[in-house]
């Protein structure tokens, strides 16, 4: 299973694309990714029917914070479940997995602020195609493989050439290794959370 944790800070920002989510898809997603964390404590109902485009399969982060603190992300960079079972899967891996962090507490889960990542699929790309701020990137060179959000570059003000070579390091790799030999795909993200539902 291709779960990559997202070693960096991420908040929510727009993605560049059109909207692709309702205001009431986002709330449902939204809802899973709380549901999946919480059941881990209580049970809970299960979620409101969606719309069928739900269930196409997709790449997905999920971000948590507690009081504006990074909580946990994790995320799959490839879309190897249906959209509304990888928020969930995601969710709860975040909250419990993400060994950077202690598991959600009982008395953190209820006051986590969720982000989501929504991915489209990954596609090859030349470097100097590469849009900071719109493209999220991958660099894989034999058995390693870096993934780096689209509103990462913007949060650290990096230029195109800095995040090609933080996203090789992200692999593992050399910081030049996008420039010899290392394949390069990109996707875009459909970025959103729970503060947007809230404004």
């Amino acid at each position: 299973m291709s779960r990559l944790s997202e070693n960096r800070t991420v908040r929510e920002s727009s993605s560049s694309t059109s909207a692709e989510f309702s205001i009431e898809e986002r709330r449902i997603l939204l809802a899973i990714a709380h549901r999946a964390i919480l059941s881990t404590y209580a049970e809970q109902a299960p979620p409101a029917a969606f719309a069928p485009h739900l269930s196409d399969f997709r790449g997905v982060f999920t971000t948590l914070y507690l009081e504006g603190d990074l909580r946990g992300c994790v995320g799959y960079a490839m879309p190897i479940a249906p959209l509304y079972r990888a928020v969930s899967e995601t969710a709860r891996a975040a909250a419990f997995e993400d060994s950077r962090f202690l598991p959600v507490t009982e008395e953190e889960a209820p006051r986590l602020e969720v982000s989501l990542s929504v991915l489209s699929r990954l596609s090859p790309i030349q470097a100097e195609k590469v849009e900071v701020g719109r493209h999220g990137l991958v660099v894989c060179l034999g058995a390693r493989r870096g993934l780096l959000l689209p509103q990462v570059p913007v949060e650290y003000d990096w230029d195109r050439e800095t995040f090609l070579a933080q996203t090789c390091r992200k692999a593992g790799l050399p910081f030049d290794a996008w420039r010899t030999g290392a394949t390069l795909e990109a996707f875009t993200a459909e970025v959103f959370g729970d503060s947007d539902l809230s404004s």
